[in-house]
């Protein structure tokens, strides 16, 4: 038996793109919850930064979910 590849459904990449983006928000959340909390000045860097790159990554979400949701191809108008 020859294994075959998947085939390729991007039907919920919208979906799990907002997923995505929804958790990173909460991520970010979490960390700012942590920063006002913690009197750790390098815990502080630490997670402001992890926010820099979060806010970093959501703009490429926000730029992938535009590109997945007006693709015809994949089902979305």
């Amino acid at each position: 038996m020859k294994n075959k590849p998947k085939p390729d459904d991007r039907r919920d990449n919208v979906d799990k793109i907002e997923y995505n983006i929804g958790k990173t928000l909460q991520n970010i959340e979490r960390a700012n919850e942590m920063i006002d909390v913690t009197d750790d000045q390098n815990m502080k860097q630490t997670l402001k930064e992890k926010n820099e790159r979060r806010k970093e990554a959501l703009k490429g979400m926000r730029e992938e979910i535009r590109d997945e949701a007006t693709d015809k191809k994949n089902g979305y108008k």
